[in-house]
């Protein structure tokens, strides 16, 4: 939840004006059941457990959402500036120099979404076993086998096998489709956020990855 209402994902850093932000957060914040929390409710529940999600709690969220967004937008600057980096109201908040929350390098490092987070190897290591195992010919048939929200990668294809290996193509119109969310996306934006940037109406440049943003560190 803070990244969405915080402007916490590094292709937030191309938004060109409050306004857009604040309605990117809406967005973000209104589509969460489908990714985040639904994966959230899912890995704990299966476990027992019932995840809590404080920064989705009605009180703050409407305490936050009313922020003027131009409080929340990323500016261009050197490190250290006022807003220089995602999240910094957030981050702001907990820098309390007599007693301190965090270490100052873990305060103010980077944003780096959880799929980069856990190794880099590892978002390749799929993808590489993707291509792998994923054929021209089983792409020329995705259009065919997978009429909704049609996968254009062959990493998109794999994931969508194993779906499907489970929920068959003849669950459409008992509500299956409405569990796979599709459009272009780059590191999680909306499709409305790919007008951002001129280089994100490319296929190729649209990956879930922070790291194809270029704001990134170590960016691709």
């Amino acid at each position: 939840g803070a990244d969405e209402i915080m402007a916490g994902y590094l292709y937030f850093h191309k938004a060109p004006n409050g306004t857009e932000l604040h309605e990117e957060l809406v967005r973000k914040v209104d589509a969460l059941h489908l990714y985040d929390c639904l994966r959230a409710n899912k890995a704990t529940m299966a476990h027992g457990l019932e995840a809590r999600v404080p920064f989705l709690d009605f009180d703050f969220l409407n305490v936050i959402m009313q922020i003027d967004p131009e409080n929340k937008l990323i500016k261009k600057g050197a490190k250290g500036d006022v807003q220089y980096l995602e999240k910094w109201l957030l981050r702001k908040a907990f820098d309390v120099k007599d007693a301190p929350y965090l270490p100052q390098e873990v305060l103010w490092r980077q944003k780096e979404q959880f799929s980069d987070g856990v190794g880099y190897s590892w978002i390749d290591g799929v993808r590489e076993h993707a291509e792998a195992v994923i054929t021209d010919s089983d792409m020329k048939t995705a259009p065919v086998r997978f009429p909704y929200n049609t996968p254009n990668t062959k990493e998109a294809c794999y994931f969508r096998t194993i779906f499907h290996s489970h929920f068959p193509n003849n669950n459409y119109g008992n509500g299956i489709e409405a569990t796979i969310p599709g459009g272009p996306s780059v590191a999680c934006s909306t499709p409305k956020a790919i007008e951002w940037d001129a280089s994100w109406s490319d296929p190729t440049r649209q990956d879930q990855s922070g790291r194809f943003v270029d704001t990134h560190e170590s960016a691709v």
